[in-house]
């Protein structure tokens, strides 16, 4: 598959945007104090994880005519209420507050980037990786609201 300097660019900085969620997630479910939220972090790692291996894979000059697994965009997240103390609950509330941010950063990447893409296969591929993302900002809303910590 032949790719421009420019769709190369994008895929370089997706990369990059994909291994800070992987990072991220892994250090937020070991500060995390509340278990539904580590289970969270834990399935988002994963799902960050298969959106950063789909686009090595680009860059490798692969054709990827599929779209990663679609259970992570319908996948809907459920919990109970946090327990955990007062002070534990805000240092969650952070995390959680960071995690969406981040996340409102990459799906927004990815809108950008999507439309340099001259193959319909990649930006059905990259558009799929997006609403992945806008699923996982709305888990992390879902997080916030639940426990009261979205405002």
């Amino acid at each position: 598959m032949e790719l421009t300097q420019k769709e190369k660019d994008f895929l370089n900085d997706f990369s990059k945007e994909e291994q800070l969620c992987i990072d991220k997630y892994e250090r937020y479910e070991k500060e995390a104090n509340d278990e539904g939220l580590k289970s969270l972090f834990a399935t988002l790692r994963q799902n960050e994880m298969a959106h950063k291996q789909t686009i090595d894979r680009i860059m490798a000059g692969e054709n990827v005519h599929f779209a990663p697994a679609p259970s992570a965009v319908s996948q809907s997240f459920s919990c109970l209420p946090s327990s955990c103390k007062a002070d534990e609950r805000a240092s969650d509330a952070f995390l959680c507050q960071d995690a969406l941010s981040t996340e409102k950063h990459v799906a927004t990447t990815y809108n950008t980037g999507i439309f340099e893409f001259a193959q319909p296969s990649l930006r059905d591929v990259l558009g799929h990786i997006q609403k992945e993302e806008q699923n996982h900002g709305e888990q992390l809303y879902q997080y916030l609201a639940l426990n009261q910590m979205y405002q």
